[in-house]
């Protein structure tokens, strides 16, 4: 028993000594909030500022019930179905485009050169947010929700690539190893060796994914992609706030319906 305490205690004499680095990071970090804080100093709140928060909280309370149960083409539920749709095809589009990329860009497929090439291309892509997408693409294809479909797809090719250049790349190799002793043919490993191994990341992927385009088609409308965000502004502007709380709150539903939606399904695709 001496003996273990005896080794316990050299493993812990001989830990590494790595106080000086945690402060070096600590200060880093205070220095880095102390410089950003000074871009907060103009922020101060405005009488009208606080009339236009009670204003949106009072139309939230007090919603237009019309509006938000109309079944029409201006009623909030088509709007809302139009803003899933547009973050449905666009989480499609971007994973179609995404796939090949993210085999073409992992090192334990392609040499060296060729995937950091197609590494260097995605993130050439992930450097432009969709809102420019959107802006770019309502030139090209007009005021329509096509725009906001083809926005958010390649704003979605970026973040599933690199997701899914992980998972490829911590693939075991030992399933492929032993299948190809065994004599199966390359369609048989992809069959049962890789995509065993690939979908429940890939769909958890895809999931969290559609998560942040329902946020984010919200807000293309602004630039007339299609979906609720322009018929808010357009109600924030023309002070209409039983309007502005109807779609608010038909917002904050249907996010949580696909969170719980989407969260059910991982915790599916987790347990196998």
């Amino acid at each position: 028993m001496t003996d273990t305490k005896k080794t316990i205690l050299d493993f812990y004499e001989s830990r590494p000594r790595r106080m000086a680095y945690i402060w070096l990071i600590v200060v880093i970090i205070l220095g880095l909030c102390w410089w950003s804080s000074s871009s907060l100093s103009g922020i101060h709140m405005t009488t009208q500022g606080v009339r236009m928060a009670q204003s949106v909280l009072d139309g939230i309370i007090h919603p237009d019930t019309k509006l938000l149960f109309e079944m029409g083409t201006q009623g909030v539920p088509y709007l809302l179905l139009q803003t899933l749709a547009i973050a449905i095809l666009g989480t499609i589009v971007g994973a179609i485009i995404a796939i090949p990329l993210a085999f073409l860009s992992s090192v334990n497929i392609m040499p060296k050169p060729i995937a950091y090439l197609f590494r260097l291309f995605i993130m050439a892509i992930r450097t432009i947010p969709s809102f420019v997408y959107a802006l770019f693409f309502v030139g090209v294809v007009g005021m329509s929700p096509s725009a906001g479909v083809l926005a958010l797809g390649l704003e979605s090719i970026g973040m599933i690539s690199k997701l899914f250049i992980e998972s490829i790349e911590d693939l075991d190799t030992g399933i492929l190893e032993s299948m190809d002793a065994a004599g199966s043919t390359t369609f048989q490993k992809i069959r049962f060796g890789v995509l065993p191994q690939l979908m429940p990341d890939l769909f958890s992927n895809l999931l969290y994914r559609l998560d942040m385009n329902l946020r984010n088609a919200s807000i293309l409308g602004l630039v007339g992609a299609g979906g609720i965000g322009a018929p808010l502004i357009f109600a924030m502007n023309g002070q209409m706030w039983p309007k502005v709380g109807s779609i608010l709150i038909a917002l904050f539903v249907l996010i949580v319906l696909v969170e719980l939606i989407s969260s059910r399904i991982r915790k599916v695709l987790t347990a196998g």
